[in-house]
């Protein structure tokens, strides 16, 4: 059986990270406040941490105590070694992340608690859609230049599949204001987050097509007299079973039918209006149900 080809370049994805500047790091120090600030409302002290990421610095500011490894294919962190395994910005850019997030879970102790923060489907949405438009403008064609990124019922779902009990996921969506389309680029190189997708061209891209790229970015995504730039974060949080954990009820353990259910309720409810004369209703005699949103 052929192996499925790999959605990134790992050589070029390590020499770009190391070219990252540490004003480039923003969002993961403004996702690094967001995991301390989370990690702050769990009742637990953590003895044990771990941090899974290709930018150390922003991250071992806020658990000097906790071990840094590389989100490398194989996690270099022993079974059941750690109370605490924090997964920051390498899900989205991750060849297997079902894989990374099992790693991640057998390296939790029992009761163990996973976060993790990783760019979501809403980032660079405006950049996509630019440079999609003006290289098929202007080439009559279109390469890969975005890594495919998922949307947060793809990540939560992903949390199920590696086994975590009790997953959760929600994501914020920042705006960042730049001058110009090549701006946002060149702050994407200094992120160490620029185009590594194994597809990539290798060659040089015409210069018009950026040109392009810029006049149709400010056109569209103009605020003032900067053009905007969308970084979703989506937070991953789940834990490793464990005999205490919460458990959903097994089918068939209810004590009451939900037909039963509804009918006390309806007879416990305020009493029916008279009924009418008439054989048919009037408008406005119809009853509204009620609404559920789910968050």
């Amino acid at each position: 059986m052929t192996k499925p080809p790999l959605l990134t370049d790992r050589t070029a994805q390590i020499a770009r990270r190391a070219r990252a500047t540490r004003e480039g790091l923003f969002l993961h120090e403004d996702a690094a406040a967001e995991i301390e600030e989370r990690l702050s409302e769990v009742n637990k002290t953590f003895t044990a941490p771990a941090i899974v990421t290709g930018f150390p610095d922003p991250w071992g500011k806020i658990l000097p105590n906790a071990k840094i490894v590389r989100d490398d294919e194989v996690i270099d962190l022993d079974p059941q070694a750690h109370d605490l395994v924090i997964h920051a910005f390498g899900l989205h850019c991750a060849n297997d992340p079902v894989g990374q997030l099992v790693q991640c879970r057998r390296a939790l102790k029992p009761d163990g608690f996973f976060l993790g923060v990783a760019f979501g489907g809403q980032t660079l949405a405006e950049l996509r859609a630019a440079l999609a438009e003006a290289e098929i403008a202007t080439t009559g064609g279109l390469s890969p230049r975005v890594l495919p990124m998922g949307e947060i019922r793809d990540m939560g779902g992903l949390l199920q599949r590696a086994g975590f009990a009790l997953p959760v996921a929600d994501s914020a969506l920042k705006t960042v204001l730049y001058r110009d389309a090549f701006h946002l680029m060149h702050d994407l190189r200094t992120m160490g987050e620029t185009n590594v997708l194994t597809s990539r061209l290798r060659s040089f891209s015409r210069r018009s097509v950026f040109a392009e790229a810029t006049r149709i970015y400010a056109e569209n995504f103009s605020q003032g007299d900067r053009v905007r730039a969308s970084f979703e974060m989506i937070y991953l949080g789940g834990w490793a079973p464990h005999e205490s954990q919460q458990k959903p009820l097994k089918p068939g353990s209810a004590q009451m039918r939900l037909a039963d259910a509804l009918a006390a309720a309806q007879l416990d409810g305020p009493a029916s209006p008279a009924k009418s004369d008439k054989s048919q209703p009037e408008s406005g005699d119809e009853g509204q149900g009620n609404k559920g949103q789910d968050s």
